[in-house]
């Protein structure tokens, strides 16, 4: 909670949304109450559905979320709004390069990723866990989007999921046409927890998220990945190029960067 309420962003609506924990949670929450746009802490059918909770509650233009252990960047909200103020034409920005943090708080990775399309996407490109094709995932931490692609695509997410389903909005949203323009600087920490869903049940979650794409109709996704990625092992480093050169399909690729101080957009290929 700190690393977004001491950023002291104007205009900022902090919903918290506690699903009746007994561990010291609320006391915590309490302390803030005053800097926040609502909280609550009661029983609920589960993260997803907490979390379709506070963006009911919500008003604001750009959207986002932070799972308990995570944490913003001192500087991910003025980034975000300035980007999203100054170029009224993208919807949904994220980083470039996935920060994780360790328990204390301190950086012990961060990958950079090229950029995203959607033909990658659909197709396992950015399966989280996933084997060497895959490129590096969207970080949910560091993502964020405009009201109106949340409204078009549903407006909710999806609580008949467990564990992806941050990964199944982005596979709406890619759906529905929208890209996402990667920022060239970590937004958001992803926190190792010895005992968090994410570490004990990932292959749980990238399972659901296999569903995910083949719920979206992308057939070929399941025939590269099993047949061969898996079976010519001794391959895989030419494989992968192959593979995304196939996958990427000359769709453009869409980052930001700084220029005299002021952020410009870049496209390639």
């Amino acid at each position: 909670m700190s690393s977004v309420l001491d950023q002291g962003y104007p205009n900022l609506e902090y919903i918290v949304i506690d699903g009746g924990s007994t561990d010291g949670s609320v006391e915590i929450i309490r302390r803030h109450a005053d800097r926040l746009h609502y909280w609550v802490s009661e029983k609920d059918g589960g993260q997803y559905d907490g979390l379709n909770k506070a963006f009911a509650r919500s008003a604001g233009e750009v959207m986002g979320w932070l799972n308990s252990d995570d944490l913003l960047l001192p500087w991910t909200l003025e980034v975000v709004g300035e980007l999203f103020l100054k170029f009224p034409e993208v919807e949904w920005v994220t980083t470039l390069f996935p920060l994780c943090v360790d328990e204390r708080g301190c950086a012990v990775s961060c990958r950079p990723v090229e950029g995203y399309t959607r033909h990658g996407f659909l197709h396992g490109e950015n399966l989280p866990g996933g084997r060497s094709h895959a490129r590096g995932y969207l970080q949910q931490e560091g993502t964020f989007w405009r009201r109106s692609l949340w409204q078009r695509c549903g407006g909710a997410l999806d609580t008949s999921l467990r564990w992806a389903g941050d990964f199944e909005l982005w596979a709406r949203f890619f759906a529905s046409g929208a890209v996402p323009y990667g920022v060239p600087a970590p937004l958001g920490g992803f926190r190792y927890q010895p005992d968090q869903k994410t570490v004990h049940h990932l292959a749980e979650y990238v399972e659901e998220a296999r569903q995910v794409l083949r719920r979206h109709g992308e057939g070929s996704f399941g025939r590269w990945d099993s047949f061969w990625l898996r079976k010519l092992v001794k391959l895989q480093s030419h494989l992968r190029k192959v593979y995304h050169r196939r996958l990427a399909s000359q769709e453009k690729v869409r980052v930001f960067y700084r220029e005299r101080g002021q952020w410009e957009i870049q496209t390639w290929p």
